[in-house]
């Protein structure tokens, strides 16, 4: 017999021999419709798997993560379908699913348009009516390889070629005219999608290789339904007006420039305020916490990514200066990561237990050369700032380092606002992938992991688990933010390693006079702060709270005999640190009102012959509009205040 586990936890049985399929068919039609894929042992599999033994299965629909990647995979196959049909000579690269939708890569002559991604559209929407079977095949890797040649699709060769001599299948997918390297899961058939849209074009490097060929990717997103299509257009259009890139350039917060690089941005005078502000405020307030600063190179030597590891594990993701080929001659690269300057510091001497815990901070700039396709304003750049820091602690003092590195992070996304909506993520190893990514052995990585995990369960953290997100050299909590189109990414990281150290020759005299290995924690407290600038952004819509407003307070003189006097109010206020300016154009009042309206000013006082007799501002917020005349010390008071308090409601 076969077990059929369905979402209520419910358990049906049919006859073995029977394709998943036809039992979820003889539950229900309406089950069966809405079936996307199958579990099977964590495992998850096409829905026309066939069970000939006995087994447990769930079915997956689209309201699972694993329902909505098997569908949108499938919508990724029939949009390379409707390529193929419309562009003969077009080559296929990859199409994954992804969050919220799905891309395809193709080989064209040219980009394609917006009319061309309509037509593209047109051809899917017939796909879909003709409901064409998916079915799955595979093909020893030499014969794969010979298939895909005869296709004439290179990059297809490319990616089987790395596939052989495992001794594994490659498997393939068919449906209908068309064929695919593709390892899977896929819905039954083309019919299940009934809304698709094509939502851009962008250019891609192919393996995200600026080498290598300049491809053209096109996005899309698919539903079982067109009004649930709609409702995501919609939303999707919601997330556009709120996303930083739209807002930070509207308002000058930063900028890029194609010849100055992808992932590079500018930040302009705003941006770079705040940046230098919520800078100064995480560096104070670390050294309040017993915190050391440094300030290490930019650069360093081949040979010093070697010890740490990030020579064999990263080097894909680093700038390297010179042939990293050439043992002869010095390689340089620019550093993505601080830890291993860090460790200097704590090598500069013999250290005892009595120098432990060592607290090591540095606001850092990074390089790490991002994939092409994954660029997004501010939020995933190559060059970018963070509160880096590394806590070298004896064993015994883990767990109570460990709990000031989150409480500090609770407390600076907490006051920015952003802890609320923040999740977290216990990122671990995977045992199946240790030679290619990780370092160590699985004794090392299970105790690790096993202290770490007792240190979160401690603190009582309610966290998920993510398998192979872990560093190379060890697991990490990791704090995840997603932005306003639902793309997750890691705002705050804390990690322990119990490793590098002893890579790097790092001991300390011990109490009983032995020399020991520290553990060593990296930690970030409010992250890279480009990142955290964007996530502000969207929250705020562009409002920042009053304490990190790049300018806080605007007077706006009416009369020529008001400007003195609004002068004098900003020296005041200049002088007691807030960031005043003073509107003196030749200018309509209404005009210079609608401009601190746009431009999102917490505060901006209107002052006129009245206001000058009477020492008083005609006061107006951005969130309570008209506030009336008003004491020109009370106003004073009411704004130190929130700044001092650090307020998130103005």
């Amino acid at each position: 017999m076969i077990k059929l586990t369905l979402k209520d936890g419910s358990v049906r049985e049919a006859e073995s021999g029977l394709s998943a399929a036809e039992v979820i068919k003889g539950i229900g039609m309406g089950l069966y419709k809405a079936a996307c894929c199958v579990k099977i042992d964590g495992n998850v599999c096409d829905l026309r798997t066939i069970l000939d033994k006995d087994c447990t299965f769930e079915v997956m629909t689209f309201d699972s993560e694993e329902g909505k990647h098997a569908f949108n995979h499938t919508a990724s196959h029939m949009l390379a379908q409707a390529v193929k049909r419309k562009y003969p000579s077009a080559k296929l690269a990859i199409g994954p699913a992804i969050d919220g939708g799905f891309y395809y890569d193709f080989d064209v002559e040219k980009p394609f348009t917006r009319e061309d991604l309509d037509a593209l559209e047109a051809e899917i929407k017939k796909i879909c009516k003709e409901d064409i079977p998916l079915k799955q095949y595979g093909l020893p890797a030499d014969e794969a390889a010979k298939k895909l040649e005869a296709m004439g699709e290179p990059y297809k060769v490319e990616l089987c070629n790395e596939h052989a001599g495992k001794g594994e299948d490659i498997s393939f997918y068919e449906q209908g005219d068309f064929t695919d390297l593709c390892a899977g899961p896929h819905l039954m058939s083309t019919g299940a999608v009934k809304a698709v849209k094509l939502t851009q074009c962008t250019g891609a490097y192919w393996r995200g290789d600026s080498k290598g060929k300049q491809l053209c990717r096109v996005y899309g997103t698919a539903f079982p339904k067109a009004s649930e299509l709609e409702a995501h257009l919609k939303a999707l259009e919601e997330a556009r007006a709120k996303d930083h890139n739209k807002i930070g350039r509207e308002l000058e917060y930063f900028t890029t420039v194609d010849y100055v690089g992808q992932g590079l941005p500018i930040l302009l005078p705003k941006g770079a305020k705040v940046i230098q502000i919520l800078q100064r405020w995480v560096e104070d307030y670390e050294a309040k916490q017993g915190c050391t600063l440094t300030k290490t190179p930019l650069m360093a030597k081949r040979e010093l990514y070697k010890i740490s590891g990030h020579w064999d594990h990263y080097l894909d993701g680093m700038f390297v200066i010179g042939d990293p080929n050439d043992e002869e001659k010095e390689c340089f690269a620019l550093r993505p990561m601080t830890c291993p300057f860090q460790y200097q510091v704590f090598l500069n001497r013999q250290r005892s237990y009595r120098d432990l815990p060592m607290r090591l901070t540095e606001t850092s700039t990074l390089f790490r050369n991002e994939d092409s396709g994954e660029m997004h304003g501010l939020i995933r750049v190559r060059q970018f700032t963070i509160s880096e820091g590394h806590f070298i602690v004896r064993p015994e003092q883990l767990e109570e380092e460990f709990k000031l590195c989150l409480d500090m992070c609770k407390y600076f996304l907490g006051t920015v606002g952003l802890l609320e909506d923040c999740t977290f993520r216990f990122s671990q190893w995977d045992p199946a992938n240790p030679k290619n990514k990780y370092e160590g052995t699985p004794e090392q990585w299970e105790e690790a992991q096993s202290v770490m995990k007792t240190i979160l369960d401690d603190l009582g953290l309610d966290y998920t688990i993510g398998i192979d997100e872990a560093a190379f050299y060890g697991p990490k909590l990791d704090i995840q933010y997603k932005n306003v189109f639902g793309k997750e990414d890691t705002l705050v990281t804390i990690q322990i390693d119990m490793l590098l150290a002893k890579q790097f020759g790092m001991e300390y005299v011990d109490v009983d006079g032995k020399k020991r290995n520290p553990y060593i924690i990296h930690r970030t407290s409010l992250g890279c702060f480009e990142r955290t600038l964007a996530y502000l952004l969207e929250k705020y819509n562009g409002a920042l709270p009053m304490w990190m407003s790049p300018e806080q307070v605007r007077i706006l003189p009416v009369t020529d005999r008001a400007k003195e006097y609004a002068e004098n109010i900003a020296k005041r206020l200049d002088d007691m640190d807030v960031r005043v300016t003073v509107d003196n154009r030749n200018e309509k009042i209404g005009y210079k009102i609608r401009a601190a309206q746009l431009e999102k000013i917490p505060y901006f006082f209107i002052v006129g012959d009245k206001e000058v007799e009477e020492n008083t501002v005609s006061l107006r917020s951005r969130k309570n509009g008209d506030m009336g005349a008003m004491a020109l010390d009370e106003v004073v008071d009411r704004i130190m205040k929130e700044i001092r308090e650090k307020s998130k409601d103005n």
